[in-house]
């Protein structure tokens, strides 16, 4: 899939680019491996841990539709991975949000348009089904602007898809390294928002892996949703300080109690295959005309029920804190 390709991934000294990098690099052969972002210091950083023939360096800001022009010049895949995603910080900043995640985003597939790059994965995350904040809302815009490049494409080979997941555990800002930090401190309580809330969770590499298959797997239009286990924030808190007490605080600004994948909504476009789900379009592409039901690499999936919902709450996977302990074991350090 990735051999002999030329492939960019924009936000690449993020921490899924990082990992992304890392995985294509010792498992395939590409002709040119792109790691865009708008850190010099993180890609000198990395230039010292990453030693591989195809790498390639570009700074550029995803808000610059012109370097991106210049930086997917002759390239086959893009893997869409930057954007800003604290929550608090884009509440509070909501234009710079607006810059990056929707207009970078259309910047991302005007230029893969004009590239004619054949497949674009952009990321997104479970805060984009029913948005209750900014982040949520950006990215949702984010999602329709990429499903939407394939109705432009004409006669360019260029087909998009994305692939929404939930929490990646260990991510920047999130709970397990909050409470980990406060364990190792000795502090006398792990502080939570509400002990009924529900996450998804999946390692670093899961997120990346489902990522690398989707592009197999992809015809363009479709969301893709990996099958993954959730957690009560009471496990996640046994599982890093068993026996710790805790004090609840209250949910931050724009924050769920539960995490949603799928909505009833849009159930009748809802298809399930062993070990994701596939939300196809809304509409039909003109130049798209294929069954989803069949993936492009041969996995056949079946319709879901009209009153499917796919939530952190109603899943039928969770895990228990012996179960995500060693989860976590595996996972960390994160940035590896």
């Amino acid at each position: 899939m990735f051999d002999d390709k030329s492939i960019l991934v924009t936000g690449g000294t993020g921490s899924f680019g990082r990992r992304f990098i890392k995985t294509i690099s010792e498992n395939y052969n590409p002709r040119r491996l792109i790691v865009f972002s708008r850190d010099e210091y993180k890609q000198s950083v990395m230039q010292g841990h990453y030693d591989h023939p195809a790498l390639r360096y570009f700074l550029g800001d995803i808000r610059d539709r012109e370097r991106l022009m210049q930086a997917m010049e002759d390239v086959d895949i893009v893997v869409h991975a930057a954007a800003l995603k604290q929550v608090p910080a884009l509440e509070y900043n909501p234009s710079e949000a607006v810059k990056t995640n929707i207009n970078g985003t259309q910047n991302v597939v005007d230029a893969a348009l004009a590239n004619n790059v054949a497949k674009v994965i952009a990321l997104s995350t479970d805060k984009a089904a029913a948005p209750v904040n900014l982040y949520g809302a950006t990215k949702l815009a984010a999602e329709k602007l990429a499903l939407s490049a394939n109705n432009v494409a004409g006669k360019r080979p260029t087909r998009v898809s994305v692939v929404r997941y939930g929490n990646v555990i260990g991510s920047r800002g999130s709970v397990i390294p909050l409470f980990q930090e406060l364990r190792d401190k000795g502090a006398d309580e792990l502080t939570i928002t509400d002990d009924k809330m529900t996450r998804y969770l999946m390692t670093l590499q899961q997120s990346v892996d489902f990522v690398t298959s989707c592009a197999a797997r992809m015809w363009g239009g479709e969301t893709f949703i990996p099958k993954i286990p959730s957690a009560t924030i009471g496990t996640i808190a046994e599982a890093v300080a068993p026996g710790m007490k805790t004090r609840i605080i209250g949910i931050r600004p724009g924050e769920k109690l539960h995490e949603v994948l799928c909505l009833p909504d849009v159930a009748h476009q809802t298809i399930e295959f062993e070990n994701h789900y596939v939300v196809k379009p809304s509409f039909t592409f003109r130049n798209i005309d294929v069954d989803y039901l069949t993936s492009a690499n041969g996995e056949t999936g079946t319709p879901v029920e009209q009153d499917f919902s796919y939530t952190s709450l109603n899943n039928d996977h969770y895990v228990t804190p012996e179960e995500l302990r060693g989860i976590i074991d595996d996972a960390m350090p994160f940035d590896a």
